[in-house]
């Protein structure tokens, strides 16, 4: 359900938990990750607004969850978190939730919450689809939004983007691991059958067996 109209007070917002503060902001990044890493490549303006919805996040996440009460902070994030999900991105572009589909079946099976799943997730998903025919969206990625020298080999600013997105989740004290919400291996195969379906046209196509690999890297 869309609003056709909403009236957003950053204030509000202060009350929030510091943990749940920090999933939120992995929430923000992985809808915006989702209509960023596409396969459509004429989506310019898409991508820009994607990229400065991240660093935004980036930015402003870590002031909001050491000082729950700073306006700026709340309110950027707010506006990120419409922008992210109101459609913007959406147009003329991709939507493929890769990582929404897969942390629902955690969401599903266990109490987890679902910011923290996708914190968990999103690095050992980027870690598995890079390669020599995706790479190219993550030197965007690691240049446009971390600032890396775009002089450097592709997948060096690869994986040095997905580094420094682990390191924001961890600055936040997201958990880093399942195990580390109490999730093992027992139900990681049905989890995997369940939250594949419809990844075959993903910007890197996932099956069973790929998520499930992708489950126990975060382990």
């Amino acid at each position: 359900v869309y609003p056709k109209v909403s009236i957003l007070d950053p204030q509000y917002t202060y009350s929030v938990p510091k943990n749940q503060t920090a999933a939120g902001v992995a929430d923000i990044m992985s809808h915006a990750f989702e209509k960023y890493f596409t396969r459509v490549r004429t989506a310019y303006i898409q991508d820009r607004v994607g990229e400065a919805m991240l660093k935004t996040c980036i930015h402003y996440g870590p002031i909001a969850y050491n000082e729950p009460e700073n306006y700026e902070a709340r309110a950027n994030l707010m506006w990120a978190a419409c922008l992210a999900i109101d459609g913007v991105t959406w147009r003329g572009n991709e939507v493929m939730s890769t990582c929404h589909i897969i942390e629902h079946q955690l969401s599903a099976y266990y109490d987890v919450t679902h910011g923290v799943g996708l914190a968990i997730l999103t690095p050992r998903w980027m870690k598995y689809i890079l390669n020599e025919h995706t790479v190219y969206k993550f030197v965007e990625y690691g240049v446009n939004v971390w600032g890396i020298d775009a002089k450097k080999d592709s997948f060096e600013i690869a994986n040095e983007a997905i580094k420094k997105t682990e390191e924001l989740f961890e600055s936040m004290n997201i958990p880093s691991t399942l195990r580390e919400i109490g999730i093992g291996e027992e139900k990681l195969e049905i989890m995997a059958r369940k939250g594949s379906k419809g990844l075959q046209n993903a910007f890197w196509p996932l099956d069973e067996k790929d998520v499930l690999e992708i489950l126990k890297m975060c382990l």
